[in-house]
């Protein structure tokens, strides 16, 4: 037997789920289904309109009930054959998006159906958690799948040494473990449109933040003793951020169509407190970089690199791929001499 708690909360999930099929006889459906009194249901829905989940027009009889500024739908899915990212979306998330900005829903419709689509095609689970939350300030969306695990699928798939070098790896994009039907693009344009991204899997945390200048990566308990990929996704409602913005500025001019220009952020290189100064950290840090015509390296927080990384970099790659632009930003006194030691040792 559920306890009253429980079932309060049942109540206004239907109404919420109803409201708009019901907007002038909201208070008598809901009675009608739980058998409830008019002032019990009119309680229900003075809280929930308190809390910005529901808004008012007109009095007494006239009185109409709507979707308010608030909402929110979670829900498990099953993964089966005829499980869609665009019908997930159409059925039970969209109404969370109305009357919003068409830049801010195509920046939430491109990042929910683009990590849905990872969970489907890539994760092997056998289900996925999904959760969208409108707040007045901000839109939240969470995915949650109980698969094999992102990094520890790209380390399998692609030969990789540990789930580290597979996150640094994801950051550059254009990376898939499925090159003929996916472009290894999705996460990493994701992490860029949206203001916070979030990657837990296997006791690892991937994160980019619009704020900070470099991208992190952490150690994390979620899904730290299971299998599994969470992903959070946050964007304030006020963004001037646009899909085409973000796509623009990872090529390199007008007239390119190609996402041909990565930034790297070299922090993700260091593994826990060790120095880059080897040429096999370089060489690993340089994997697929062909694949760009810009390469930007982002030295933030970096500290200190050895001449050998340095040389690696800008010298003996950059001799040997000169149709490459490699370009360092964001460097310390101590870096910058190294790397300009490299680039006038090339020349």
């Amino acid at each position: 037997m559920i306890s009253n708690k429980e079932r309060g909360k049942i109540i206004r999930r239907q109404i919420l789920r109803d409201i708009k099929h019901h907007p002038k006889d909201i208070a008598k459906h809901i009675a009608n289904i739980f058998s409830i009194s008019a002032q019990a249901t009119n309680n229900h829905l003075r809280r929930l309109e308190a809390g910005g989940w529901i808004s008012t027009q007109g009095k007494g009889k006239g009185k109409q009930y709507f979707l308010g500024n608030r909402r929110k739908y979670q829900s498990l899915f099953e993964l089966s054959d005829t499980f869609t990212e665009d019908k997930v979306w159409r059925d039970h998330f969209a109404f969370i998006f109305e009357d919003l900005s068409e830049d801010l829903i195509d920046i939430c419709h491109y990042g929910f159906t683009e990590m849905v689509n990872n969970s489907i095609d890539h994760s092997d689970g056998k289900q996925v958690y999904i959760s969208v939350e409108r707040k007045p300030e901000d839109i939240t969306i969470i995915i949650v799948d109980d698969g094999e695990g992102i990094f520890s699928r790209i380390k399998r798939l692609c030969d990789l040494n540990d789930e580290k070098q597979a996150i640094l790896e994801l950051s550059k994009g254009k990376l898939t473990t499925d090159p003929d039907n996916h472009s290894g693009e999705g996460v990493f344009f994701t992490s860029r449109i949206f203001d916070l991204f979030e990657i837990d899997s296997k006791g690892l945390k991937f994160s980019h933040q619009d704020k900070l200048e470099f991208d992190f990566l952490v150690d994390s308990d979620l899904l730290k003793e299971s299998s599994g990929t969470l992903v959070y996704m946050e964007i304030n409602r006020g963004t001037e951020r646009t899909i085409k913005s973000i796509f623009d500025s990872f090529t390199s001019g007008p007239d390119e169509f190609q996402f041909n220009k990565t930034v790297i952020p070299v922090k993700l290189a260091e593994y826990e407190n060790e120095k880059l100064v080897s040429r096999s950290q370089a060489k690993r840090l340089l994997a697929r970089v062909e694949r760009f015509s810009n390469v930007i390296f982002d030295f933030s927080d970096v500290a200190f690199i050895g001449q050998a990384f340095a040389d690696e970099i800008f010298r003996v790659y950059a001799t040997k791929h000169p149709y490459i632009v490699l370009l360092p930003v964001e460097m310390n006194s101590s870096v910058k001499m190294m790397v300009n030691r490299a680039i006038a040792n090339k020349n």
